[in-house]
């Protein structure tokens, strides 16, 4: 298979899985290396495919697909509570796509979550353990963005609202 040809399998496979597909499982799948995936995704995203890169693979990114708005919540909490604060998230049907922090030296990180499930959620949090990861947000002492992706207004405002009633929502001051 030439590598235009496998750019556009792997494009292909991406438009059909729901789930995150490692860049291992892509290289197995087309029998080439991991790195030779991570250039042909590079190079995707070069030529305009929205691929987001998770913790647990690539996927097309779902934000742009039908439906729905897009909003940005500002939170602050304890790295502990950062799993209760997720599933509020989900738990209203809304997509948890990013967490983004100000760093005083790097300026804006962003960090691709693409959390839909109270599963992803957990496989994240797992993750992170078994990685001994720290979040994002402990560098800016728990304040951060979290870009959502909600079927509708009412869905967002009901993702405030539970934040807000866990003490998770930032508020100045």
């Amino acid at each position: 298979m030439r590598s235009e040809q496998r750019r556009a399998a792997i494009l292909s496979t991406l438009q059909q899985e729901t789930a995150p597909v490692s860049a291992s499982t892509l290289a197995r799948q087309y029998g080439v290396s991991r790195q030779i995936i991570v250039g042909d995704v590079a190079l995707l995203r070069a030529a305009g495919a929205d691929i987001a890169a998770t913790p647990r693979g690539y996927v097309l990114s779902r934000a742009a697909a039908g439906g729905g708005v897009t909003r940005q919540v500002a939170c602050n909490h304890r790295a502990e509570d950062m799993v209760e604060e997720l599933n509020l998230c989900v738990d209203q049907g809304c997509a948890v796509l990013d967490v983004v922090v100000e760093h005083p030296v790097y300026g804006q990180l962003v960090g691709q979550l693409q959390l839909y499930s109270r599963y992803d959620v957990q496989q994240f949090a797992a993750r992170l353990e078994a990685e001994r990861a720290h979040a994002l947000s402990e560098l800016t002492d728990g304040i951060h963005l979290h870009t959502l992706r909600c079927p509708d207004e009412a869905a967002y405002q009901r993702v405030c609202q539970a934040l807000e009633q866990a003490g998770f929502l930032y508020k100045e001051g």
